[in-house]
């Protein structure tokens, strides 16, 4: 198979970002084990945001120290790392700011994915794309300035073999949308930089709302799974300004910290889908 990322090129994806996000540092490279870990080595030494596209990845990850498996060329790889002047607690909706950025931005390129909490990109109810954020804490001379490392992997491609190798429902880009991969990549990033200065100026409370609408499991019952023990049931409201995933359940509603668990897209039989940590 040829690969769809063969023809990545750090100007190329410039030109498509350059119109929102001139002060964005693009780099591509061959082959790296994690854009995210690379990325956070430069803690320090970064001076702008800087976007790190990878060709292929060795060793990418998710969150919960999952692996993002993927093939060379079915995938797109990359990191951007930001400067946010906000103290780490109020970075707690990050991931899922991230995810409206990035879902907006598919949307306006005739992709309509939805959103499962916390940090994965669907389309037609399987996964298409996972959000990983680390962060880091630069000391300077007004103090510190924290760095979020976002790590997003994309399906570009699904081979049966790597489809067998995931093991749950995985999607893929249409082909109209993935054959321009440095066109994808300047657009994401500008829909990226704009979320983050807004992130940057207002939290996640500017996001909810539209969080909320793309929410795929909006009214449905969900069970959470907390290292394979259920510790929590109800229907699925959406989430409230903190990013935190609230629950309907028979003791009322309660509120769920995306530290504590993810969302993993299964069904048990009866109906309900299942949230496990």
């Amino acid at each position: 198979m040829r690969s769809m990322n063969s023809s990545l090129s750090a100007a190329a994806i410039a030109a498509w970002a350059h119109a929102a996000a001139p002060h964005v540092a693009v780099e591509v490279i061959g082959q790296t084990a994690s854009t995210n870990a690379d990325l956070l080595a430069r803690v320090g030494q970064l001076r702008q945001p800087t976007l790190l596209v990878a060709e292929s990845q060795t060793a990418g990850r998710g969150r919960a120290g999952r692996a993002w498996l993927s093939g060379a060329g079915d995938s797109l790889t990359f990191s951007l790392a930001w400067p946010l002047r906000r103290p780490l607690r109020e970075l707690a909706g990050l991931s899922l700011a991230v995810g409206v950025a990035l879902a907006d931005t598919l949307a306006a390129c005739a992709v309509p994915v939805r959103l499962k909490w916390p940090n994965d990109l669907l389309l037609d109810g399987a996964k298409l794309a996972g959000i990983l954020i680390e962060t880091a804490q630069e000391k300077n001379g007004d103090g510190r300035t924290v760095w979020a490392i976002i790590g997003v992997g994309m399906n570009l491609a699904l081979p049966a073999e790597l489809a067998r190798q995931i093991g749950r429902p995985a999607a893929a880009l249409p082909a109209f949308v993935a054959q321009d991969c440095n066109r994808l990549l300047g657009t994401l990033t500008q829909g990226l930089a704009d979320a983050l200065l807004q992130f940057e100026q207002e939290g996640f409370a500017a996001f909810t709302v539209r969080w909320n609408a793309l929410h795929a499991w909006a009214g449905q019952a969900v069970q959470i799974l907390d290292h394979g023990r259920m510790v929590q049931e109800g229907v699925a409201a959406g989430v409230d300004v903190q990013g935190r995933l609230l629950l309907d359940t028979a003791a009322g509603r309660v509120p769920v910290l995306a530290g504590d668990v993810s969302l993993r897209t299964r069904d048990d039989g009866s109906g309900k889908h299942v949230v496990a940590g």
